[in-house]
């Protein structure tokens, strides 16, 4: 799925939103449990995936299944409720392929959510973490084959969660007065959540909170040239740090907790966004 394909389902979703819609200034993904987010839009046109060119249909609880075109916080913006995972069967490169739409509607910015486990032992489910960085322990990367048009062949992920835009949503949780950690962020495979040794191999290697998602998200962004940011909510400590089973019911849980926060800071940071050129 290429850029050729994201045109084609750009091209469908400015069919259905009108030729006088704005530029939107960013690309929303909501994770697990985080699709409260979606209500807040104002005068949004909901389009299900199954409705877009490319798109599968999402399969897997908390996830709607939606993309919606309209404003948050005065800001044009198109959102995903719901996302891809390789876990379901899906190529990385359809994992990531919603990035390209929202690259051919113009959004110069990508704000990811995803639902995580804390590695880190002073995190609680309802914590949020910025992410800094990232490891790709899924042994998967959306960009192999040949270069789609627009992409750069090999992309610099020195910085791959842009450092301006990581301060200006410290800087929007400092004014909705929500606390945000900051830390290394892991994708695996999955679906299986970890074992605890698994979880202490990642403790060692400097992982803050594990998940199933965004990693393929953000190294297309990157090789679009799109600027990234990326949210977790800690949803439950990984497996061998509590007495708790895991379960995606509790995932689904932790993210209802700490929805209003998610929702705040998120809507707050894109207000602080410039219009789109």
């Amino acid at each position: 799925m290429g850029a050729g394909a994201a045109r084609v389902a750009a091209d469908y979703i400015r069919q259905r939103v009108g030729p006088a819609a704005p530029a939107p200034v960013c690309g929303i993904v909501l994770g697990s449990g985080l699709g409260g987010l979606a209500d807040r839009l104002v005068d949004a046109v909901r389009i299900p995936f199954s409705h877009v060119p490319g798109f599968p249909t999402a399969t897997v609880a908390g996830h709607a299944g939606q993309l919606l075109v309209g404003t948050l916080a005065d800001r044009p913006v198109v959102a995903l409720a719901g996302r891809f995972h390789m876990y379901e069967g899906h190529e990385a490169a359809l994992a990531a392929f919603p990035v390209r739409v929202l690259h051919a509607l113009g959004a110069p910015v990508y704000i990811a959510s995803n639902a995580a486990g804390g590695v880190r032992r002073t995190f609680s489910a309802g914590d949020l973490m910025l992410i800094a960085d990232h490891m790709n322990l899924m042994f998967r990367n959306p960009l192999i084959g040949s270069t789609e048009p627009g992409d750069e062949r090999f992309p610099d992920m020195s910085d791959p969660y842009d450092r301006d835009l990581r301060a200006r949503m410290r800087a929007a949780a400092q004014v909705v007065g929500v606390p945000l950690h900051e830390g290394v962020y892991c994708g695996l495979l999955g679906p299986t959540y970890e074992t605890p040794s698994e979880v202490r191999m990642l403790e060692r290697m400097g992982v803050d909170a594990v998940g199933m998602s965004t990693v393929p998200e953000v190294i297309v962004a990157r090789a679009l040239g799109m600027r990234a940011v990326a949210v977790s909510c800690i949803t439950n400590k990984a497996a061998g740090l509590s007495a708790e089973k895991l379960s995606h019911a509790e995932v689904m849980e932790a993210g209802k907790a700490v929805a209003g926060h998610f929702e705040a800071l998120i809507t707050e940071f894109v207000r602080q966004l410039p219009a789109a050129s």
